[in-house]
């Protein structure tokens, strides 16, 4: 009987190209991420050009005997996804591909040990146990990497700094300091060579801070700013960057669906520690299909719809390129729409594409029956009415308020639901219901090589017009129809799962063919 055999090497360097920047960032932030894991308040780097190591200490838990054992195989975690960011017991792995050895020492309680590691040819990586170096003193753990290349940036004190503060921005930044601390207590406080890196509040611009609520929750979810620049900003700047425990996953405009007339002077962190749950195993994007995927689009909405709030405010939208374009694709789009919200009983992920109508509240259930927990999760956004300039004291906000913080406050019981800053209300007492309205878009691009007919990207679905098919299908004047295939095979990958996939193309093109019959009457929701 044969067995599976891998190819260690190659295995590591598919995981390093996975990842989306350079190894040695990787490397930083994957140590990073398992001592902020473990509870560590200080984390020390030590870089030693001279001896070609980097030494990284934590006073974090430490490990035992068997978690160190189990620290080495690859793919292996004791962590659960969504309870912090170094859940894929991959990314130590990836040192290996640069060093002459790896010596990890960790202290937990009496347990006091290390190993050293290292790769041998392509298909082996020993470790065996060593004598500890004494480099944790109470409790934590210490990885210390012997490195190949006397020039490699892992040397440069720099480079180290400069990783931190543009990977894990939120925690350098006292804004964040409030919707952190439930995740890290004391804070957290990085060295670089025994010099602490100090705090820096963002002051660039006109600043306008924004707070995101879960429904009859005290204090927000996320939070987060905007600025506003007169001239534009550094590349690495522009953009709304997305952070989860700290850890910055998204930059720019792309990921939030939206783009303001000038994206190149407008810049903003925004925080959510529940997408933890949501994010991809190289922790540089955020998973689309799936239940996972509906908690990252419903956040994703709500961020959206607060922060172009604000953009209206500054008085900085985009108006569409196309007008003709858009106004001959609409009676399509509310066409799609209303069979999409026909589905949503049957396939509950569809509401991650919902968006608030025009003077009403905003709701966006998360999950479904089956699922641990509650049914339903209501998620609200709000943009507070404070803003800054430079960093000075604030503005007046423009709605009167009796209280000076931006922060939504408790909801209370009454016949009414609450207001929060920003016009925006949060659900109070059980009103009637209303329907909803989901928030597709078409969109058009021309894309020879690609094989498929069209992709969703966060609540777009994008037609590829270089696609033959696409062709074909304008000549034959059956453009309708293959637009229509093309959303039903885009949304199938969030709607429903693979083997499921199939039935959510047919049920919505039969509903799709059907609505030329008039409304359906609803029916029991899938079980």
């Amino acid at each position: 009987m044969g067995e599976t055999r891998v190819d260690l090497l190659h295995l590591l360097e598919d995981l390093r190209d996975a990842y989306p920047g350079a190894l040695e960032e990787t490397i930083i932030t994957e140590i990073v991420a398992n001592s902020l894991d473990s509870g560590a308040r200080h984390i020390r780097f030590m870089p030693d050009a001279a001896q070609m190591s980097l030494t990284v200490v934590d006073d974090g838990a430490g490990m035992q005997r068997k978690d160190l054992i189990r620290y080495h195989d690859l793919a292996t975690s004791a962590k659960q996804r969504g309870q912090g960011i170094g859940f894929a017991g991959v990314g130590i792995k990836l040192s290996l591909l640069i060093c002459e050895e790896v010596i990890t020492e960790t202290r937990r309680q009496a347990q006091h040990i290390a190993t050293r590691w290292f790769l041998a040819g392509r298909h082996k990586a020993p470790w065996k146990w060593m004598p500890p170096l004494g480099l944790v003193r109470d409790r934590g753990t210490a990885v210390k990497l012997q490195l190949q290349n006397g020039l490699s940036p892992l040397l440069d004190a720099g480079f180290i700094e400069a990783t931190l503060r543009r990977c894990y921005r939120p925690l350098l930044d006292p804004a964040f300091d409030e919707v952190l601390c439930e995740q890290y207590l004391e804070g957290i406080v990085f060295a670089v060579n025994g010099s602490p890196l100090g705090k820096e509040p963002c002051r660039e611009g006109e600043i306008a801070r924004l707070a995101v609520c879960l429904a009859r929750k005290r204090k927000p979810s996320v939070r987060g700013y905007l600025t506003r620049a007169e001239t534009p900003l550094a590349e690495e700047a522009q953009g709304i960057a997305i952070s989860t425990f700290g850890k910055v996953i998204k930059q720019g405009w792309d990921w939030l669906g939206l783009t303001p007339s000038t994206p190149d002077r407008i810049g903003g962190l925004i925080e959510v520690p529940d997408l933890a749950a949501a994010l991809t195993l190289n922790k540089g994007d955020f998973v689309r299909t799936g239940a996972r995927g509906a908690l990252f689009l419903a956040y994703r909405k709500t961020i959206q719809e607060a922060v172009a709030h604000q953009l209206a405010e500054w008085g900085d939208t985009r108006e569409p390129t196309d007008v003709a374009k858009r106004r001959s694709i609409r009676p399509l789009e509310r066409d799609l729409e209303q069979v999409l919200g026909e589905l949503s009983e049957e396939f509950p992920l569809l509401v991650s594409l919902v968006e608030r109508k025009a003077g009403g509240q905003k709701s966006l259930p998360i999950g479904s029956r089956g699922e641990q927990g509650e049914g339903q999760t209501f998620v609200t956004a709000s943009v507070s009415t404070q803003t800054d300039r430079g960093g000075d004291a604030p503005v007046e906000p423009p709605l009167p308020q009796k209280s000076e913080s931006p922060l939504p406050q408790d909801p209370k019981p009454s016949s009414a639901s609450p207001a929060l800053p920003g016009g925006i209300s949060a659900p109070g007492k059980p009103r009637r219901s209303r329907p909803m309205r989901y928030g597709l878009e078409l969109r058009f691009e021309s894309r020879p090589e690609d094989p498929e007919l069209g992709r969703l990207i966060e609540s777009s679905v994008v037609i590829n017009q270089g696609h033959p098919t696409y062709r074909r299908a304008v000549a034959s004047r059956s453009e309708g129809y293959h637009i229509a295939l093309c959303v039903a095979l885009a949304v199938a990958r969030l709607a429903a799962e693979p083997k499921e996939s199939h039935t959510f193309v047919t049920t919505f093109m039969t509903r799709w063919g059907e609505a030329l019959e008039g409304p359906r009457p609803r029916t029991a929701r899938r079980r």
